[in-house]
């Protein structure tokens, strides 16, 4: 159970916000998770939700690629809802269960390709300690370039602070979702 009242639709906010949750909802079909908790506060909300078509739609990281660094830091982050959300997408986008199956164990990246694992060590240091060590960010910028890399580290923290929205209010997995070991 969620520590506060999911924001659920229109009538859960001021009139003059109703835009945000229908915006919300043109994104997502409805209101779920993070946003169920962030349309408490509607302008901030409204500020953080171009970020999800951005990644969707213009970012220059590959989506499959872009699906390793979201999940390593949702992972990272212990955050269920945020994992059973983006496991799906991962797949959609191209990304082999072998490699969500290392991600969920937070296992070895040795075993995965070099650019999965490359992502992976990447954002696991940033998850943990908020730095990467050089090696780690050179294999990176060297293979994709400055905005490559720019846009991968947003999108890691972009979904910690998702993550981070989801497990302070507590907000619940999906039952159906792929599940986090306990």
């Amino acid at each position: 159970m969620p520590r506060v009242a999911p924001v659920t639709g229109r009538s859960d906010v001021p009139s003059e916000h109703h835009a945000v949750v229908d915006a919300v909802e043109k994104v997502f079909g409805n209101v779920r998770g993070p946003f169920s908790m962030l349309l408490h506060s509607p302008k901030l909300a409204e500020r953080i939700l171009p970020l999800v078509t951005f990644f969707r739609d213009d970012s220059v990281v590959d989506a499959k690629l872009r699906s390793v660094a979201i999940l390593t830091a949702v992972r990272e982050r212990e955050a269920a809802y945020v994992w059973a959300a983006q496991v799906g997408a991962a797949r959609r986008n191209g990304l082999r269960d072998d490699v969500i199956d290392v991600l969920r164990a937070k296992g070895d990246p040795a075993k995965l390709a070099p650019e999965e694992r490359d992502i992976v060590t990447y954002v696991r240091q940033l998850m943990r300690t908020n730095r990467a060590d050089q090696a780690s960010f050179d294999a990176l910028h060297k293979r994709y370039g400055t905005q490559w890399l720019v846009e991968l580290t947003a999108a890691a923290n972009y979904f910690a602070l998702l993550s981070g929205m989801v497990n302070a209010f507590e907000v619940a997995a999906p039952p159906d979702g792929d599940k986090l070991p306990v």
